[in-house]
């Protein structure tokens, strides 16, 4: 998948920045693998990153006075085609940033350089990371990336509308939820839930036809890992996805349990408490700053813009806790640096690439931004500090790592044609095409595609 937390980006752009004069070819020319020498070419799709990741190079220049860094930044839709193209042409760039969805495809392909080798000669700690590490191992043990940031989701809110409803933010921050009644997440949700004539979605002559404000935006979705949707509701169960958990062969869509998931979040909308699927062409923060829902699933990179969503106050809320009470889980999903085998300087893109794995690089990048979250737990913690300072509150996803709630997105194979296969059924389910007899397919078209070679 292409990760969620990849920042729209509108158009495609090209920032380069040369800190010594260096001659060479796209991959630094004469310089050779061994040396901490060259010019190095690192490609982002993320626009803020490109930028923010510029100050880091002056502390790099000085501790490598000979490696010049030119940072290529393109649009999201063009960035892995010009990669793949750069693989075929042999001149792709020296380290790149990647997501878990095209870990297995280029390491296949031999386009991957494995970075044990590196990692061992320089000393270099893995353990720095939080996250990340273990979705960028292959099935040949070896490591393939440095984690570079990280996503999660959340649920963000109109401070106002919670207010009018006589809930607090207790309520939404301890939202427990089961497939059987919903738990106390059906409750806000209905509550927050208002037809055109005032009438709340718990109260008696509710039209679920001509509702004014939903409690909850969709949580119906074509997104096979549903990860600002469905995934943290089923995996509140216990349900587990992933058989095994790193390189599956299966995926559990025909477990009982996550049926019930999928029946529940779909009755939202037929019980008039969410919008139907599709109904909306506008995005989440869109929706939430129209006052057409009270409360909405999001992503973490949103985090910042909800925040400066005009006239309006807007509180986060963690995922919802399982029948349990206790167990909270959120898909985090991993970006990783990584090197191109076909490169001439390979010592030099390490250096860049590991410089970029330190906190303090990280931490710089991440207060120049403040649209991503870095992997390095104390860079984190940073960020958190510096929004809280301009208003953004991002203790929910400080606490998730904390907490030791977050659950990698770790890698399986084949993942294009997984995408093309299971978007269609789940688009199918929650707009009433198919029923329940749709996640035995799902899973069987699953099975079949992970295991393929």
């Amino acid at each position: 998948m292409k990760p969620k937390h990849m920042l729209s980006i509108v158009a495609a752009a090209a920032v380069t920045v040369s800190l010594a004069a260096c001659a060479g070819g796209p991959t630094g020319g004469a310089a050779e693998e061994g040396a901490h020498a060259g010019t190095v070419n690192w490609w982002t799709w993320d626009e803020k990153q490109a930028e923010s990741y510029k100050t880091c190079l002056p502390a790099f220049q000085e501790k490598y006075p000979d490696i010049t860094v030119n940072i290529t930044q393109y649009a999201v839709d063009d960035y892995f085609t010009k990669l793949t193209a750069g693989f075929v042409a042999g001149n792709a760039p020296d380290a790149f940033q990647n997501s878990v969805e095209f870990l297995d495809s280029y390491a296949k392909q031999g386009q991957l350089e494995p970075l044990d080798d590196y990692i061992a000669e320089s000393d270099y700690d893995l353990g720095v990371f939080n996250v990340g590490v273990p979705a960028f191992t292959y099935t040949d043990d070896k490591q393939y990336a440095l984690p570079l940031d990280w996503a999660g989701s959340a649920f963000y809110y109109n401070k106002d509308m919670l207010k009018d409803a006589g809930l607090t933010e207790d309520d939404v921050t301890n939202m427990t939820w089961n497939p059987e009644d919903g738990g106390t997440f059906d409750e806000v949700v209905s509550h927050l839930t208002v037809d055109e004539n005032g009438k709340r979605g718990d109260e008696k002559g509710f039209d679920k036809d001509n509702v004014k404000v939903y409690g909850i935006g969709a949580l119906g979705t074509s997104d096979y890992l549903g990860q600002t949707t469905w995934y943290q509701f089923a995996a509140a169960t216990g349900w587990t996805m992933r058989e095994p958990a790193a390189w599956p062969t299966s995926f559990a869509f025909a477990d009982p349990t996550f049926v019930e998931t999928m029946d529940y979040l779909r009755g939202l909308s037929d019980r008039g408490l969410a919008p139907k699927f599709g109904q909306f062409t506008v995005g989440d923060t869109e929706q939430l700053g129209s006052g057409s829902v009270a409360m909405i699933s999001g992503g973490s990179w949103s985090a910042t813009t909800f925040a400066k969503l005009p006239g309006m106050s807007v509180g986060i809320a963690p995922n919802v806790l399982g029948p349990d009470g206790e167990t909270r889980v959120v898909m985090s999903n991993s970006n990783g640096n990584m090197l191109w085998s076909g490169s001439k300087v390979k010592q030099a893109a390490w250096d860049w690439i590991s410089f970029m794995g330190t906190a303090e690089c990280q931490e710089s990048a991440a207060l120049t931004s403040g649209s991503f979250f870095p992997s390095i737990p104390s860079a984190m913690e940073a960020l958190a500090a510096d929004q809280l300072e301009k208003g953004v509150d991002l203790s929910v996803f400080v606490d998730y790592s904390k907490n030791e709630q977050l659950e990698p997105s770790l890698a399986y194979r084949n993942g294009a044609e997984l995408k093309s296969e299971l978007q269609p059924l789940f688009e199918a389910y929650y707009s009433h095409q198919r029923d329940d007899d749709v996640w035995q397919e799902a899973a069987d078209k699953a099975q079949e595609i992970l295991s393929k070679q």
